[in-house]
């Protein structure tokens, strides 16, 4: 076995010749320290100090600074491996390989790492190992993200959560959840972002890591600065910062820096943005760390740019992107050929601009896109109702040991009044009744459950115990929104606020049943619904197109009734899109059926970037309806999150 596992080390290491081993590491070594430490040869004493010795391995590993000794850090890992081949402790070896894989992340050879990490998890799985496990899917996870495959990684984090939970490992579920965050981020998904990141900060905070906790600090930062809300952003990275002090954390210090040096960047205060990150630059490059110097280096480029300064903007810059294609940094590359369009474009040099923007685009689309969406949604679907099942199954076995504790009472109860026929008589009475009550019950709870889900899902769910998520290809998505909502409320009493509200939504729903549209939910004064879902069907986009200029009817009808009365009424703006997205239900106790997807963020941002009184369609829906209705192309709009975009207004019929 120690052949096997030594290869295994030779294939993926290189070990400095020069280097001097801390302990001997050949087994007669290790035998001849534990006999002369117990003066005999009992074997058992013998495998006890080998056990420890190659225990010391691993711990003088946890004491050394990785920053500072790289090198020595390796040498000891080594040693620690070969010290548990030597024992054939499979747990030992994987602890060790896991080790090696984190000091080669640590020198950003980011596949030898992951042969190490995956290593190491196989050797985990095969002596049942769920912390080793949970340790490997982590840092499997964390690669995945660096090359940006957000599905991959995601994959790993949620089974890293899963096998945290089941250990109550704390301290690794926060690492979990920061990964989670992190993909969030990405994904634009800030709310499960912060969640994600906050869940993490919870649990550090509760455990006392201090170092955790900065950096769960500056993610939450840097998802508030992606918001605009700079004044949060600054408080929690001076948080972190005073943290990374106290602690002496270098490098930490650095990442603080950066940050810090970002949002001055965002608030336009470049020379204390340039201080920032030029100090960070110096700890990473006395570090050797190439992807922060990389990121760093992006970040000075668009503050030069800014600046006017377009010679050291261009140096930076171009430092960044040859860095990170070095070692494969997809966020950086993306960021880095951004930064050179928007200099070449300041620059007035339009057609370089243009093909740096076009690099820009394929690799943001190659992180970001509805592939990708649509693999991450399904996997926290799956995820959740993985989590959901556990819990049914162990209610479902709890209420299985409630019922035989329940027959066993139901036969002291038969044998106690056996000989009582009146009494028999009077049970046979309660039992007719009480299941009349069931049945009665049943019909409430059917209809109670067909009104708040799709029948199908409903039927589903009654046969079943779950309805299972699904991905649909194309659904047709329409946002409704009530403009100026707060100004209006605020001059209606509450009984006349929600008697309007009420008598628009219902509207809505008469005209979405009427048209088979599927009402979604509704969000305070927005409300959804979607066509094709649950059942696929090729009319979607018209028959929520149709739906949508019902209730663009209904709204002006009910103004002309509003104005003539005298009283104050809302006025709507509509926005449509078709696409892919995943749907199911949510909830445990109060379920609900929703969609996921990006189509889903696209049809609100149709909303969003339409006008009073009219129906905005995306590119993707006009191609569905454009032969039934006439359509007006608005041109290219600028979306939140999404870029210009092709927008057209329905306003009528043809015929």
């Amino acid at each position: 076995m120690k052949k096997l596992f030594l290869s295994i080390a030779i294939n993926l290491l290189v070990r400095s010749s020069h280097s001097q081993a801390l302990y001997p590491t050949d087994s007669l070594s290790l035998r001849s320290i534990a006999i002369d430490t117990v003066g005999v040869k009992n074997e058992n004493q013998i495998q006890s100090i080998e056990e420890k010795i190659a225990l010391n391995y691993l711990n003088a590993l946890s004491s050394d600074s990785l920053s500072n000794s790289p090198e020595n850090a390796m040498n000891i890992a080594i040693e620690a491996f070969s010290a548990y081949a030597d024992l054939e402790d499979k747990k030992g070896i994987s602890h060790s390989i896991n080790k090696l894989g984190m000091l080669e992340l640590k020198k950003e050879q980011y596949w030898k790492a992951l042969d190490l990490f995956k290593v190491s998890l196989k050797l985990s799985e095969e002596v049942g190992n769920k912390r080793g496990m949970a340790a490997s899917y982590n840092s499997i996870g964390s690669i995945f993200f660096h090359l940006g495959n957000y599905p991959e990684a995601l994959r790993n984090y949620l089974k890293a959560l899963k096998l945290n939970e089941e250990t109550a490992n704390k301290s690794w579920q926060a690492v979990s959840q920061e990964g989670l965050g992190r993909i969030y981020t990405e994904q634009k998904n800030y709310p499960d972002a912060i969640l994600a990141f906050s869940t993490a900060l919870g649990l550090n905070r509760e455990l006392g890591n201090r170092a955790w906790i900065a950096n769960n600090l500056e993610s939450l930062a840097n998802i508030y600065y992606r918001q605009g809300k700079y004044t949060e952003a600054i408080k929690e990275n001076f948080a972190a910062l005073e943290i990374r002090d106290e602690l002496n954390d270098i490098s930490g210090l650095a990442a603080s820096y950066a940050k810090v040096g970002t949002i001055h960047h965002l608030q336009g205060n470049f020379t204390e943005a340039l201080k920032y990150n030029l100090a960070a630059l110096e700890i990473f490059e006395r570090n050797a760390d190439k992807s922060a110097i990389s990121g760093v280096c992006a970040g000075i480029g668009n503050i030069y740019t800014d600046m006017k300064d377009f010679g050291n903007a261009e140096k930076y810059l171009t430092r960044a992107l040859a860095l990170s294609r070095e070692i494969h940094f997809i966020q950086t590359i993306r960021e880095s050929y951004l930064g050179l369009a928007k200099l070449d474009s300041a620059r007035g040099n339009y057609e370089h601009a243009f093909e740096y923007y076009k690099s820009y685009v394929h690799f943001r689309d190659s992180l970001v896109n509805d592939e990708n969406t649509k693999l991450i949604t399904e996997q926290l679907m799956q995820y959740e109702f993985d989590k959901r099942e556990s819990l049914n199954l162990a209610a479902q076995e709890n209420k299985i040991a409630l019922a035989e504790g329940e027959t066993k009472r139901q036969k002291w109860i038969r044998n106690a009044f056996i000989g009582g026929f009146a009494i028999l008589l009077l049970f046979t009475g309660i039992f007719l009744t009480q299941r009349n009550k069931i049945r009665k019950g049943k019909v409430l709870s059917d209809e109670l459950l067909w009104n708040i889900l799709p029948e199908e899902v409903a039927e589903e769910l009654k046969a079943n115990g779950s309805a299972e998520a699904k991905h649909m290809d194309e659904v047709t998505v329409m946002f409704t929104d009530f403009v100026g909502f707060t100004e209006v409320s605020e001059k209606l009493s509450p009984k006349e606020l929600i008697e309007e509200i009420n008598e628009c939504y219902s509207a809505f729903d008469q005209i979405m049943e009427a048209r088979g549209v599927e009402k979604i939910k509704t969000i305070g004064d927005a409300y959804m619904a979607a066509g094709g879902v649950p059942v696929a069907n090729t009319t979607n986009a018209l028959d929520v197109v149709r739906a949508a200029l019902d209730i663009q009817q209904f709204m002006a009808e009910h103004k002309t009734i509003k104005e003539s009365a005298g009283k104050l009424y809302f006025e709507v703006r509509i926005g449509i899109h078709t696409g892919p997205v995943v749907a199911g239900i949510v909830g445990l106790k109060k379920f609900a059926y929703d969609i996921w997807g990006d189509t889903v963020n696209t049809a609100h941002r149709m909303e969003d970037s339409g006008e009073t009184g009219k129906i905005n369609i995306s590119e993707s829906t006009y191609e569905k309806v454009k032969d039934s209705f006439i359509c007006y192309h608005r041109g290219k709009i600028e979306a939140k999150g999404k870029g210009e975009m092709d927008m057209y207004f329905v306003e009528a019929k043809n015929g």
